[in-house]
């Protein structure tokens, strides 16, 4: 059950290319690249919902008028619907499904935007004092109220969750030439990566540009890290990012567990 509503925004990143997914992404947006029968998209936003968190701005850019129609017509889409073929009237019956409590701005902030630019582009829509951001292409069970406590404790104008990379390769462990040891799915446990989910109050606009070349995860990170105002948060739970034709396949295996490993 998800908790009451907050107010506090939630920004997701959608407006990238993906071009390492293009089986998928050549004909839709990677946020809509479905598993199990739903967009990657809805599952993050599913997330934030558990904790109340039900206020979205999407940040727009490659085929973002696919993600813009997803939203339109979601309850024509997801509902039961009554068309009357001789007047046209289309009237759909919401209170007959489960809908998500969703509020969802859609921005368009360009089709060649690095992401630092599409965060200043939706600046004006931030009317809070601290608000989340995520990627929409990751999914995790991470506890997003801890997160939020931890980054009021800790007053930084940032938080960053950190987490272990999900194997990809096998690892050998070998001496001259002979395999000493071979590990199919071998977890780091040294390496801490950013996993995506953060929080961050309002002063971080001034560390972002309107410019199309400004990367968020470059010189605005890097120089907020410089002024010691990004903590960390450590995540130590399920973390998964859809960056492959591989990952989408192994997403949809995970997800027809009940409950899948990012829902718990």
């Amino acid at each position: 059950m998800s908790n009451p509503p907050l107010p506090i925004k939630v920004i997701i990143f959608c407006g990238g290319k993906g071009y390492r997914l293009r089986e998928e992404t050549e004909f839709r947006p990677k946020p809509l690249v479905e598993i199990c029968g739903k967009p990657i998209l809805w599952h993050i936003m599913k997330r934030y919902e558990k904790y109340g968190l039900t206020d979205f701005i999407l940040c727009l850019g490659y085929k973002g008028e696919m993600i813009r129609q997803y939203f339109l017509n979601y309850l024509s889409t997801n509902n039961d619907v009554e068309i009357d073929i001789k007047s046209g009237g289309v009237t759909a019956y919401p209170h007959l499904k489960d809908n998500p409590p969703w509020k969802v701005t859609l921005v368009d902030t360009g089709q060649n935007a690095m992401t630092g630019a599409r965060l200043k582009r939706v600046e004006k829509y931030i009317d809070t004092d601290f608000f989340m951001l995520t990627y929409g292409d990751g999914v995790a069970n991470i506890n997003l109220k801890q997160l939020l406590q931890f980054h009021k404790q800790h007053g930084k104008i940032g938080t960053v969750t950190g987490v272990h990379p999900y194997p990809r390769f096998g690892e050998l462990i070998y001496e001259r030439a002979v395999v000493k040891k071979f590990s199919e799915k071998p977890q780091s446990k040294d390496v801490i990566i950013n996993g995506g989910f953060f929080v961050f109050n309002k002063k971080i606009f001034r560390y972002v540009t309107n410019s199309d070349s400004c990367t968020f995860e470059r010189e605005p990170l890097e120089k907020l890290a410089r002024d010691k105002e990004l903590s960390y948060f450590r995540h130590t739970g399920f973390w998964h990012c859809l960056d492959t034709y591989r990952d989408m396949e192994h997403l949809n295996e995970l997800a027809h567990t009940r409950p899948a490993p990012w829902e718990t």
